[in-house]
């Protein structure tokens, strides 16, 4: 289906605003759009929707997809500014989801709300992620919906002491030819993230490419850093890609590679991943990114959008929903999340890797522009 066809079926069902000090009105309908892969929308109308219509009865929530990756926040993106230069009155989506990389420039073009100061959960997110997305600051605007990360899985039969540091671990390669894995900068953003990981290991102003701003003065230092990548690679299994690293971890071809820590623990509960494969969120940390809660500037069901967003981010529906049934950390602090999960699948998530390593290592990606010289001066430095 076309987006406009998509957007178009929804458009006319919004009421107009003015819920500020009301309750939400009966025949209210909530549309929430998000970007990401069909199991968002599914999350949203058969999770969330029957939750929230519950809690406020005569109000319908309706989800549609745009697609997954930043290609399909950019469309959510291009319908909000459409309707923006329009100068239309009340905006036809009331809840978006969108990635970090679309978050700042919408804050910037003012297509988005400031709400999370009106939500009782505003407060239980401390993550740098609350407030910078890539650079751009983002405070009040944004809620994180869900955390991905990427670490390493090893084999513990193999690895008895794991590495600790990137430095640790360009040793343990030496000393374990082709024992590590993973797929350069093709197939899967896991490797992605690890080269990415690697720069900033290995460079003495890395918070510059999280935070900014762009100097293209740095390109000389990211080539720097990847210098000693290409050396490490002669010592490594390149794998196909996100699946693939699992694979020949599985298969006992590797005994270390970078994964989606999501992506880990479902291949787990599947039974496609051995159980006593482990992960290590080494130091200074490796990257991950969040998806975002946001509620369109003019929005035509303001208030309804922020108790949606506000029930969607409750401790209770983040350990339920988030955790259980996809295995994401949550996109509040995990602490708050606790005491609403059994032990077992507290120890699951947390045991390798802590809420405090969480916090502490848990890596923004570069800005845009720093993360196109990171894979150019890959390609230039390392894959030649």
């Amino acid at each position: 289906m076309k987006l406009s066809t998509l957007f178009a079926g929804v458009a006319g069902l919004a009421l107009a605003a003015g819920l500020a000090a009301a309750p939400v009105r009966a025949e209210t309908v909530l549309t929430v759009v998000t970007a990401g892969d069909q199991n968002m929308v599914d999350y949203v109308n058969d999770y969330l929707a029957p939750k929230f219509e519950a809690q406020n009865p005569g109000v319908k929530v309706r989800a549609a997809g745009t697609g997954p990756g930043d290609a399909g926040s950019q469309k959510i993106y291009e319908k909000l500014s459409a309707q923006a230069a329009a100068g239309a009155a009340n905006w036809d989506v009331d809840v978006a989801v969108i990635h970090q990389k679309m978050a700042g420039q919408m804050v910037t073009e003012k297509l988005l709300a400031s709400y999370a100061k009106d939500v009782r959960t505003g407060a239980l997110s401390t993550r740098d992620t609350a407030r910078n997305a890539l650079g751009a600051d983002v405070t009040g605007y944004v809620l994180p919906m869900f955390h991905s990360q990427i670490a390493l899985a090893y084999n513990p039969d193999l690895v008895k002491a794991p590495p600790r540091t990137y430095a640790e671990l360009a040793q343990w390669v030496k000393a374990n030819p082709k024992a590590f894995g993973y797929n350069g900068i093709k197939g899967g953003m896991s490797g992605v993230g690890f080269v990415t990981g690697w720069v900033g290991a290995n460079m003495a102003d890395a918070a510059k490419l999280e935070k900014g701003p762009y100097d293209a003065a740095m390109k000389p230092a990211i080539e720097q850093a990847l210098s000693g990548l290409k050396e490490f690679n002669r010592s490594v299994t390149l794998t196909p890609g996100n699946a693939g690293t699992l694979d020949m971890l599985n298969r006992g071809e590797i005994a270390m590679g970078p994964v989606w820590v999501d992506m880990f623990y479902t291949w787990q509960a599947d039974g496609r991943l051995s159980p006593n494969l482990k992960l290590q969120l080494i130091s200074p940390g490796m990257p991950g990114q969040p998806m975002y809660y946001v509620v369109p500037a003019k929005a035509a069901n303001q208030e309804a959008a922020r108790k949606f967003i506000e029930m969607a981010t409750s401790p209770e529906v983040q350990a339920e929903g988030i955790v259980k049934r996809f295995n994401w950390y949550p996109g509040i602090d995990a602490q708050h999340v606790q005491a609403k999960l059994d032990e077992k699948t507290w120890a699951r998530l947390f045991t390798d890797v802590k809420p405090e390593e969480l916090a502490s290592k848990g890596k923004p990606f570069p800005l845009s522009a720093y993360f196109t010289d990171i894979m150019e001066a890959y390609e230039r430095t390392v894959a030649n």
